[in-house]
């Protein structure tokens, strides 16, 4: 019964009945997308300044960069919710439950993943290429720009990782957005709701349907990078 009534709610949802989806995963991809996109504008040049940079701390800084790989998505979205709340900070932009708010806790939670990875691959590269771009007067930050257009395949992995762990998001998204109906629901939070309501076909089709999404994306971007390193070749 189980395994019928997920393949009908899976038919349902990709055959667009179910009202509302298509808003849904619209809106997932869209805070997923930014938030990722936003990480690599500030994490890549972060992570190959970090990766081309000494300077005191600078090891004790990695650590903790690479420690907040880990950070628990509820306490990113709890530290999140005390500075956009009434009271907080940054209150006075009225983003708590809206999709900025639930912006602004996937970044914080994709950057140290982006900024991680590409310190160590622009550190790599560097270590390999310093000489060759020293005689062409190209040292410190003069070698990020280039540094990280060499990697820029490589670097496409880091990507597709902090994308992973945004689109997997709930904790965090789900205390700073609310999960309400048509303004802030995204796949995950529509998963757990539905879960929570014992309609488990329905979240396994969700469950699919983000799957689907997320593999897709993974291919398209698996086959540029491939396709970009044949013509760089």
């Amino acid at each position: 019964m189980e395994v019928a009534g997920f393949l009908a709610a899976a038919a349902e949802i990709f055959g667009g009945s179910i009202p509302g989806f298509w808003p849904i995963v619209g809106l997932s991809l869209g805070v997923t997308l930014t938030a990722v996109a936003l990480a690599a504008l500030i994490g890549m040049p972060a992570g190959a300044l970090l990766a081309v940079s000494r300077f005191p701390g600078r090891t004790i800084l990695i650590v903790t960069i690479n420690a907040l790989m880990g950070l628990p998505p509820v306490v990113a979205g709890l530290l999140i919710f005390l500075l956009l709340s009434r009271s907080g900070p940054l209150g006075f932009f009225g983003w708590l439950f809206t999709p900025k708010a639930m912006i602004l806790a996937q970044v914080v939670l994709v950057l140290p993943i982006v900024v991680a990875l590409t310190r160590q691959t622009i550190e790599d590269l560097w270590r390999e290429y310093a000489e060759h771009l020293a005689s062409l007067d190209l040292t410190g930050i003069r070698a990020v720009p280039t540094l990280l257009w060499e990697a820029r395949f490589s670097l496409l992995t880091g990507l597709l990782a902090g994308f992973g762990r945004a689109s997997a998001e709930v904790g965090a998204v789900l205390i700073v957005g609310g999960n309400i109906v048509g303004h802030t629901r995204t796949m995950t939070t529509a998963i757990a709701l539905e879960t929570s309501k014992g309609d488990l076909p329905l979240a396994l089709g969700l469950g699919a349907a983000l799957l689907v999404l997320t593999l897709g994306l993974n291919i398209l971007a698996f086959g540029v990078g491939r396709v970009g390193a044949r013509n760089a070749g």
